[in-house]
């Protein structure tokens, strides 16, 4: 497949699995979205973009689901990956998916971040394989920036 040839098969797996990346959003704040440190990649906490426009704005279990915090995560991940995309030039050079930091934006009796997050993971699982299970936690915290519903930020390893 030519997209094997030029080097780009996490992308085509993003393409069978009908999702693709999302245009590169740049940092809000004073950071940089990724910081390489020898083999590994950082990536700054990301939310729920999509088109320019912040989505699944409120708290799971008052104005979201599950549902939506699950959507609201696998959304993350794929700006998350257009960051990574961006500061390595392929996702192809991604060796393994390290760890992700997870925040829920949760009521006070919503308890199912784990499930939230899962779907994140799935989505890594995936695009990378064995290579994508990864550490992880999943927190629950009353606000996020913006009131976004999902948080997550990544280390990966890279060639």
């Amino acid at each position: 497949m030519e997209t094997e040839k030029t080097g780009e098969v996490v992308l085509r797996r993003l393409h069978e699995l009908g999702l693709e990346l999302p245009e590169l959003r740049l940092p809000i704040g004073e950071y940089v979205s990724a910081v390489r440190a020898g083999n590994l990649l950082f990536v700054s906490g990301h939310g729920p973009i999509r088109n320019r426009e912040r989505v699944y704005i409120g708290r799971l279990g008052a104005e979201l689901t599950l549902e939506d915090g699950r959507e609201a995560a696998k959304l993350v991940i794929l700006n998350l990956l257009c960051t990574v995309q961006n500061a390595l030039g392929s996702l192809d050079r991604v060796q393994r998916v390290v760890k992700l930091l997870a925040f829920v934006n949760s009521a006070l009796d919503f308890h199912d971040q784990p499930k939230v997050i899962d779907s994140a993971s799935e989505l890594l699982v995936a695009v990378f394989g064995e290579q994508g299970r990864h550490a992880r936690s999943a927190i629950g915290t009353s606000v996020l920036p913006f009131n976004i519903a999902v948080e997550i930020e990544a280390v990966f390893e890279i060639a």
